[in-house]
């Protein structure tokens, strides 16, 4: 009796490669309007330290997400088996370099970092609220 035919992977298409990353400029472009209205905010609430605090910390969640997402789009690229080592190590690296970064500015007094810490909260919840309306409407149309 014959073994069945294996066959490797086929070829992945631009369509597949691109995937991955369709949702990163809508995200980029909600964290943006988010900056700018967090500096007016902070301008308004507590001057030029909270402005740069607020849209800082905007700033630091987008680079943040925006770096997980490129770096998983990767792994699951060359292997689906290396998202969660990947995800995993550079969760615990990014949360290592805030927790020292945070310290680091609450150590000089700067008058804007509670706005920075506002600012990050306001990017998370900012983020995931759009990255859910993308994958409930854009995505789950195009799936279909």
């Amino acid at each position: 009796m014959a073994e069945p035919e294996v066959r490797g992977p086929a070829a992945p298409t631009a369509d597949d490669r691109r995937w991955r990353l369709r949702h990163l400029p809508v995200l980029l472009a909600a964290s943006g309007l988010l900056a700018a209205a967090a500096a007016v905010a902070g301008a308004l609430a507590g001057g030029t330290d909270a402005a740069l605090g607020a849209a800082l910390g905007v700033a630091v969640t987008a680079a943040s997400y925006t770096l997980t997402t490129v770096v998983l789009a990767w792994a699951d690229s060359v292997n689906p088996q290396l998202v969660l080592p990947f995800g995993l190590g550079l969760y615990a690296a990014k949360f290592t370099l805030l927790g020292v970064v945070m310290v680091g500015v609450a150590s000089t007094g700067w008058a804007g970092l509670i706005p920075l810490c506002l600012g990050i909260a306001a990017g998370v919840v900012v983020w995931t609220g759009v990255h859910i309306w993308w994958l409930t409407t854009v995505h789950a149309r195009r799936s279909v």
